[in-house]
């Protein structure tokens, strides 16, 4: 390793060592485990005798900075920073030990060999060019596959040339955020998630509620908004799927007033006891972005996600990406392109679909009938469910002392005064642990 050591001047070279050793030890530039050099090299490289350094390493192993094990050289001692415990302890308490909140996959069934089997493939087949600098819409072999994976897996018409890749459904949402007149502000779904409606405002963009009912969100009320964001195939949080006749009055409105339909395909792959409803998009590509991201199918870990866009926008969203991040990491796009290509992507999507729907029967048979339990929504689709109860603040309290966390109702309205209940995510916990989680909040809703 490389070690950059400081000598002060007129301090003696052993005293100087020592003191520079020490100091790079507490202000944590030498982490604990790290490895020192050899006596010798340090010696060369510092100009001075392999003596001086050897007595400086003894004078620190024997203040407990550093260890020392035959055969093993000389390494950083684990040493107690000020605070520490208290941090870990804090860390503790915050993590449940039963986590049925909403928002992600069950990242323990991540295809690690398909995706090593696709990543070496991609890295063995790609051109050295692919190291360089990229382009801000993303590696063409990412955008092609993705096209062709769209259109008959979701029903949307996305040439690749109107495919740009981003880090993720919230970088998408903030570029377009970016991109458009404010006018009249961003439509969003009432209820909804308050973190994208926090990165439409941190970009510029004023947020307009829409309110959802049992049919999807209302378009009444938009007027001159110009854009409004919802999420037809499942909707966060309540879980209902836009009507037939909202969406053709959600793309009336869009081609009337000149407006964008952003719609935010989260989970559309996981639909259970139909056929998946397709994509709003295919209604209407020339007023519709389409968002989706890998998050749900792969892992948030990946940042991967798409935008497939109207042609009069492409130009103004790739200088807007170009200027934030200039492009999106390729490996994991040139991984993802040869995932698709080889249909192991699919086949992992069709895997993860039947193990999310034995969790779902399962959710359900445990809570349905429970007391104070008003009704299960939102179960046809997804990765969550909407459980509405009688009083969401006292069965939180009675989750919390159980150990089990999950997600509120109350927390999605833009005001105050929706109708309470608990957002349950079915997809965090690990396959050993879902049962048990379950029968917990059975407990938790029955009072018990």
């Amino acid at each position: 390793m490389d070690l950059h050591v400081e000598l002060a001047p007129g301090e003696g070279r052993r005293d100087g060592l020592e003191r520079a050793l020490r100091d790079a030890v507490r202000d944590g530039r030498l982490a604990a485990g790290e490895r020192l050099p050899a006596t010798r090299r340090l010696a060369e490289e510092l100009g001075v005798s392999r003596n001086t350094v050897k007595a400086a390493y003894d004078q620190l192993v024997a203040e407990g900075y550093f260890t020392a094990r035959q055969g093993s050289g000389t390494r950083v001692a684990e040493l107690a920073s000020p605070g520490a415990g208290a941090v870990e302890t804090a860390a503790r308490v915050r993590a449940p030990k039963f986590d049925l909140r909403p928002g992600s996959p069950d990242v323990g069934a991540f295809p690690a060999a398909a995706w090593l089997r696709a990543l070496r493939r991609a890295v063995a087949t790609a051109p050295s060019l692919a190291y360089d600098y990229g382009d801000p819409r993303g590696r063409i072999e990412l955008r092609t596959a993705l096209s062709g994976y769209l259109g008959r897996a979701r029903g949307v018409i996305a040439p690749p040339e109107r495919i740009v890749v981003t880090s993720g459904y919230v970088q998408g949402l903030a570029l377009l955020t970016r991109v458009l007149d404010e006018g009249g502000g961003f439509g969003m779904e009432d209820p909804g998630l308050p973190f994208h409606r926090e990165v439409v405002r941190r970009n510029g963009g004023t947020v307009v509620p829409v309110p959802v009912d049992e049919r999807g969100a209302v378009a009444d009320g938009l007027g001159d908004a110009a854009a409004v964001v919802v999420t037809p195939a499942h909707q966060y949080p309540t879980g209902v799927t836009l009507h037939p006749e909202r969406r053709r009055a959600l793309t009336d409105w869009a081609r009337a007033r000149g407006a964008l339909i952003v719609e935010d395909d989260y989970d559309g792959e996981f639909r259970y006891d139909r056929q998946p409803v397709g994509a709003l998009q295919g209604m209407a590509p020339g007023c519709v972005v389409y968002l989706g991201t890998a998050s749900k199918t792969l892992g948030p870990a990946l940042r991967l996600g798409w935008m497939v866009l109207p042609p009069a926008l492409v130009d103004a969203v790739v200088d807007v990406k170009l200027h934030s991040d200039h492009h999106t990491e390729t490996l994991g796009q040139l991984a993802l392109a040869e995932l698709i290509d080889s249909h192991a992507y699919d086949r992992h999507v069709r895997a993860s679909r039947l193990r999310y729907r034995r969790r779902r029967d399962l959710l359900v048979e445990r809570i349905a009938g429970r007391p104070g339990v008003r009704g299960v929504r939102g179960i046809a689709a997804g990765l969550h469910a909407l459980v509405e109860v009688d009083d969401e603040a006292e069965v939180l309290a009675r989750a919390r002392a159980e150990g089990l966390a999950v997600g509120a109702l109350g927390e999605h309205w833009h005001g105050e005064g929706g109708r309470q209940g608990l957002v349950v995510g079915y997809g965090t916990p690990r396959e050993r642990v879902y049962p048990e989680a379950v029968e917990v909040l059975g407990r938790v809703l029955g009072g018990a």
